[in-house]
């Protein structure tokens, strides 16, 4: 935590409430801009990693919203870059975690927004409260501290542990080739060794469908904050583990989710295979 910020945590509650309320607003939001066209406003880490009008607007009014509801937090959004607070919460934002998937009209894109102690590093933050929205499925997910996770008011428990060859398992590529083309050799290595590897491109969703038991596991490197924010508060509320390689916090240079017991095995295996 920053020095001068309180150890007081607020209540879970109305962080979660003001999460899910914005999420799904914002939700709304981007996908009546997408029945009325994508425009593809720019890229980012590279030609093929696009951001799109709905992507700014749909943060814009996100920022907005919790400015407006809780002036003294600090925010840590995609789009828009980080602005510190005075209360020792940040929320983290991805409007449109699977912006590629949006503009191609397939349905697994979510609005992903958490509530965290701490600085924005998911290797230190203390995550209290979590929304991921998926409007073209009709779902929302949320999470918070010692509450357990829920998809809508169904509680939400990760699947028992299974032998890496009976696990289904997703992954994201990433958009640098570098990193796609060491991805690519490592899911080569990986998909003799389960059930079947999924690829579906969005992160929230992937972390969400483990927090569901839809998935045994979920593995990807290069992660950023946002695309993990939520979707891990909500793996680990219902009863899963959110780990790195090794053992380590989650961060960019990996993160591995599902029942603890097929968290280690995968480690084991992405470590042999060189991820």
């Amino acid at each position: 935590m920053a020095p001068g910020w309180p150890s007081v945590t607020p209540g879970t509650g109305e962080l979660l409430r003001l999460a899910r309320d914005v999420a799904v607003e914002a939700g709304e939001l981007a996908a009546r801009l997408r029945r009325e066209g994508v425009e593809v406003q720019g890229t980012k880490s590279s030609p093929i990693d696009i951001v799109t009008a709905a992507d700014r607007a749909a943060e814009d009014l996100v920022r907005g919203r919790l400015a407006a509801a809780r002036p003294g937090d600090g925010f840590l959004g995609e789009e828009s870059g980080a602005g510190a607070g005075t209360s020792g919460i940040t929320w983290v934002v991805d409007p449109i975690d699977g912006t590629v998937n949006y503009l191609y009209d397939l349905p697994n894109w979510s609005v992903s927004i958490a509530a965290v102690e701490g600085e924005p590093d998911p290797g230190t933050w203390r995550a209290l409260a979590g929304a991921v929205a998926a409007p073209a499925l009709g779902e929302v997910f949320t999470a918070s501290s010692g509450s357990g996770a829920h998809l809508g008011d169904r509680a939400l428990q990760v699947r028992p542990p299974a032998a890496l060859d009976r696990a289904l398992l997703s992954t994201g590529f990433h958009y640098t080739q570098e990193i796609r083309g060491n991805q690519a050799r490592v899911a080569a290595g990986i998909i003799p060794r389960i059930r079947d590897l999924r690829r579906t491109g969005g992160a929230a969703i992937d972390l969400a469908s483990v927090a569901a038991g839809r998935l045994d596991g979920f593995f990807e490197q290069g992660l950023n904050p946002w695309d993990q924010a939520a979707g891990a508060l909500l793996v680990a509320e219902a009863g899963g583990a959110v780990t790195g390689l090794g053992g380590a916090a989650p961060s960019q240079r990996m993160v591995i989710a599902g029942h603890p017991a097929l968290v280690r095995e995968l480690d084991e295996l992405l470590q042999a295979l060189g991820a």
